[in-house]
């Protein structure tokens, strides 16, 4: 009998028995006594026969009592003829399963013979050559034929079935398909199996958009809607902070982000078979598949739900401009928005009648037509601006979660180190963000709420990284920067978080805040490393210089750094005007115009001063605006100081205060 093919062969030379086999089972109280295996494959006939039923048919018939005997030896040929005549052979054990219960014939085929790319591998015939004329037996025929024809018959019987008398079945690089004829230029192309896909990713997105819809009419979603406060403006941060304090509401996303996943996984594995199905076609199927809503989308959604949800449409909203896009312009959708209750412009609460309109403002702050604006700023907004809408509890969310809505994007600088590189820490390192606006971006001023560095060490490494910070206001030489007094005086200390990863990776943030946030163009970051050590007791631990406790040539691990990232806003600035002002010093345009212009210089200078850093003495931040954003001497800077100092000290009820000097 022909071999079966080696390990990765598409041509079988006896497919009359590759990846077949037959067993027949015969128990006897229950017990398996024996069994034959003819091949091992992918398709087989088993027979599973009770002994002891036949032999008590065979003793109560007329036959012979070798009847039984008989019987096995019956079965066993039929088995074995399986694998050349397949429709005859299961007819006849069919009707020797209906005569007699001692017999059961189960037929499992679960693979082509041969190679084939086909997932759905049911579908594809045995390769015997079928045809409603007649049936040759591919097994006596093949027997007949000389081995230099074995092969190609095999190859042309595999065509006949695999490509449906279209094309030449083609096996390489453990790859199977069709070679089309010139009439079928779509035989590799199974257009059914490509439609169920296709009708099946449209009901996964009719699944999903149901998903969605469930969630949005559960009970937990509308009674956490319920719940929400409608006397003041929920922004995005304050509603997350009511979603995490409601656990049914909670589990209730919980349970949607579960079923999306599934049914995500699902659609990823329909859409790996049709391209797998489609790989060959002359036209690509079209695949569209949802995204997964994700918090944010939800917060949003939220907001819709209360502030543009009026004359029966729903809007989209969006906090940026708090305002509505609604789905159609005939028909408002904007419900009246709640004020602002928070920090700094934000309103201390909303007048009791109408929910739109504050009540009070902030220290510091005045009620304008229902608004709250700075005291003396109002008429300096145009110079330069001071404020942003971020409150404290979202910009202490934006900064946790490094969001990219914060980020200044500033130039990394350094002749010391590269990021994402290997260095060794044993000497000071110097890096610099820097923004260059007084040479590029001379309209805008910028303000530093927070730092991020991602620092790695190298295994069992006993260096521990020291930070020191130094801030440049508005460009300038490196002079003319004020150190940042890290845990000093109230001032916040760095926040490390351990990295999920393989190396030994922590975040070292800084958060600023509202409180200690302060102008900024450049910031030198200076790092050094101390040895790490037990103290003599061991509860302790004690700190070395490098090169003060251990030889310099003895290396004590390698760090890098990941990324630095500077988080802030940038400001409206107008140097033109601010320059306008300082000549109506000495060149006033109309009566009581120089007194109009100190007054406006007065309230710039001591907005500006007022974000110094913590100490005892402010900086003297305004005369740094005054050098390196409007390009002024020294003496131009002396002379408008000198000049504002004279003016405050004949206004009523003023007091000036010294500051310490800064910038050359």
């Amino acid at each position: 009998m022909p071999q079966a093919p080696s390990t990765g062969s598409c041509l079988i030379r006896d497919p009359s028995i590759a990846h077949r086999n037959t067993q027949i089972l015969w128990t006897e109280a229950g017990r398996d006594l024996a069994q034959d295996t003819r091949y091992t494959g992918e398709e087989s006939l088993t027979i599973f026969v009770d002994k002891r039923k036949l032999s008590k048919r065979a003793e109560g018939s007329d036959s012979s009592t070798n009847s039984s005997l008989v019987t096995l030896e019956t079965l066993h040929q039929l088995a074995a003829s399986y694998f050349i005549d397949r429709d005859s052979t299961l007819r006849r054990l069919h009707h020797i399963q209906i005569a007699s219960t001692a017999i059961k014939v189960t037929e499992t085929r679960t693979g082509p013979l041969g190679c084939s790319n086909y997932d759905n591998l049911d579908s594809v015939s045995s390769v015997l050559v079928q045809s409603p004329e007649n049936k040759i037996q591919l097994q006596g025929l093949q027997a007949l034929l000389p081995d230099y024809l074995q092969e190609r018959f095999v190859q042309a019987a595999l065509s006949y079935i695999a490509c449906n008398s279209e094309g030449e079945f083609i096996c390489k690089d453990n790859d199977c398909w069709c070679h089309c004829g010139l009439k079928f230029p779509e035989c590799n192309c199974p257009s059914m199996d490509i439609q169920a896909m296709e009708e099946n990713l449209l009901r996964i997105t009719e699944t999903w958009k149901a998903y969605n819809t469930d969630f949005e009419e559960s009970d937990e979603f509308k009674f956490f809607m319920k719940r929400l406060p409608l006397s003041y403006f929920l922004n995005a941060s304050t509603i997350m902070h009511l979603w995490t304090m409601d656990s049914n509401f909670q589990r209730r996303y919980e349970q949607l982000e579960n079923s999306m996943k599934q049914l995500f996984l699902k659609a990823q594995k329909i859409v790996h078979k049709l391209f797998s199905l489609s790989k060959r076609c002359h036209k690509q199927p079209f695949i569209s598949l949802p995204r997964q809503r994700t918090s944010t989308y939800w917060l949003t959604r939220i907001q819709s739900f209360l502030y543009c949800n009026e004359n029966g449409l729903l809007g989209s909203f969006s906090e940026e401009t708090h305002s509505c896009t609604c789905p159609n312009d005939q028909v408002v959708c904007t419900a009246s928005l709640p004020c602002t209750v928070g920090d700094a412009s934000a309103c201390l609460t909303c007048a009791p009648d109408n929910r739109t309109r504050c009540g009070t403002c902030n220290t510091g702050y005045m009620l304008s037509q229902g608004l709250c604006k700075p005291e003396v700023a109002e008429s300096t907004d145009h110079y330069i601006g001071f404020e942003t809408d971020l409150q404290d509890l979202e910009m202490k969310y934006l900064l946790q979660k490094t969001d990219r809505r914060i980020e200044v994007h500033a130039i990394f600088i350094s002749n010391d180190m590269r990021l994402n590189s290997w260095f060794d820490p044993s000497w000071r390192k110097r890096m610099l963000l820097t923004l260059k606006s007084n040479k590029y971006k001379s309209s805008l001023v910028h303000m530093i709420l927070g730092l991020s560095l991602q620092i790695c060490l190298t295994k069992n490494s006993t260096l521990e990284p020291v930070l020191a910070v130094y801030v440049n206001p508005f460009g300038g030489s490196h002079s003319e920067s004020w150190f940042m007094p890290v845990s000093e005086n109230s001032f916040p200390d760095w926040e490390r978080t351990r990295l999920d990863l393989p190396l030994q990776c922590y975040n070292w943030s800084l958060t600023l805040g509202n409180k200690w946030k302060t102008f900024f163009e450049t910031v030198h970051i200076y790092l050094r490393s101390r040895v790490k050590s037990s103290g003599p007791n061991g509860n302790e631990s004690i700190y070395y210089e490098p090169l003060e406790f251990i030889d310099p040539s003895r290396n004590l691990g390698y760090m890098k750094i990941n990324n630095i990232q500077v988080f802030g806003y940038s400001m409206h600035f107008d140097p033109e005007a601010i320059r306008d002002l300082i000549l109506q010093l000495d060149y006033p345009y109309t009566q009581g115009s120089q007194d109009s212009a100190l007054l406006q210089l007065l309230e710039i200078r001591d907005r500006v001063n007022k974000l110094s850093p913590p100490g005892q003495r402010r900086l003297d931040l305004f005369s740094c605006l005054l050098r390196h954003r409007l390009k002024l001497s020294t003496s131009e800077v002396v002379r408008i100081q000198s000049a504002l100092q004279a003016f405050n000290a004949k206004l009523p009820n003023t007091m000036d205060y010294d500051t310490t000097k800064l910038c050359s």
